[in-house]
This record gives structure tokens, sequence and C-alpha cells, in this order.
């Protein structure tokens, strides 16, 4: 591969790297705030043993679940990127 189109691949590597780690900065704040609301619920829960109280806890850790699996595959997807941008560096550094 010629080494200016493991250049340009390089670029759009880390700018989508970036673009990731900023999401996953982003994810981790909301994550916090919906792990709490979820705990929360949860304790409104048990003390008041009422369906809209069960409900509202359900809905609340399926919001927080939802959010752990976003932010599983923003991890991975990081990690894998990380591969890459490995493997254009060795690229480029053997050209």
């Amino acid at each position: 591969m010629p080494r200016f189109l493991v250049e340009r691949r390089l670029r759009e590597v880390a700018q989508r790297l970036h673009s990731l780690r900023d999401e996953l900065a982003v994810t981790d704040e909301q994550g916090g705030q919906l792990s709490d609301e979820a705990a929360d619920n949860q304790l409104r829960a048990l003390v008041s043993e009422t369906p809209l109280a069960d409900h509202e806890f359900r809905e609340a850790q399926r919001h927080a679940d939802a959010w752990a699996r976003r932010r599983a595959e923003i991890v991975e997807t990081i990690r894998r990127l990380e591969v890459r941008q490995d493997e254009l560096l060795d690229r480029l550094g053997s050209s």
C-alpha cells in the first residue's frame, strides 16, 4: 500500500478514535446518572412495594442496561481502532 494511503488511513483512524473517546467521556457522565437513578428507583420500589414504583425501577434499569451496552460497544470499537492504528503505524515504519 502506498505511503500516502497509509498516512490518510492513519489520519482517519486517529480522527475516529478522538471522536469515540469524546463520546465515551459523555457516555460515562450519563452512565453515572442513569445508574444512580436506577438505584434510587430500586430502593423506592422495595420500600413502597407498589406496581408503579416497580415499573419505574424496571424502566430506569433498562436505560442503565442500554447505556452499559452502548459503552461496551464504544470501548470495543476503540480497542479495534487502536489495533488498526498500530498496524498502520507498523506499515508506515517499515516503508
